[in-house]
């Protein structure tokens, strides 16, 4: 199974087009907020099932803010992260996964990729696909492969700049 793992799109889409172009036979696809009115046009490109939670910027929409998921033998938390003040630190939203008895928790906001795989649960962050604030400032998303074990793989993954 294969999970492409996107946030913050801000409502552009030009360099979600691209890696969905790069990116084959995925069987889902994650947005973790900051559509900003984008959802309908995301799942269309998608050509998959869309699982999308609403961000700080997503005024006036009827999308949740968290969700809980279960892929493969995982339970995984989506948020956008706002909510546990993930530009503060990563504690508030550590503690709630691990509260939820959750294996996974992915989120955005910061606009930052990040890969934590330690202390019980696995944070991920894909970073922003339109606005990266992390050095080289690369559109970055995150992918997610469960083997035929069941065991889950994570890669972050980068556009050019210049996209």
């Amino acid at each position: 199974m294969k999970i492409l793992i996107v946030s913050d799109t801000h409502g552009k889409h030009k360099n979600l087009k691209e890696i969905l172009s790069r990116v084959k036979d995925i069987d889902l696809m994650i947005h973790l907020g900051d559509v900003e009115g984008g959802e309908e046009e995301i799942v269309q490109m998608a050509g998959c099932p869309v699982e999308i939670v609403s961000g700080n910027n997503d005024f006036f929409c009827d999308l949740e803010r968290e969700k809980e998921l279960q892929i493969g033998k995982y339970k995984v938390l989506i948020t956008h992260g706002h909510y546990y003040y993930v530009a503060m630190g990563l504690e508030d939203l550590r503690k709630e996964a691990c509260g939820r008895g959750m294996d996974i928790v992915m989120f955005g906001h910061t606009h930052r990729p990040f890969l934590d795989n330690s202390r019980g649960v696995i944070i991920l962050n894909p970073g922003s696909v339109s606005y990266p604030r992390q050095e080289g400032h690369r559109p970055s998303y995150a992918l997610m492969e469960i083997d035929q074990k069941g065991e889950a793989h994570f890669s972050l993954e980068y556009l050019d700049k210049t996209e």
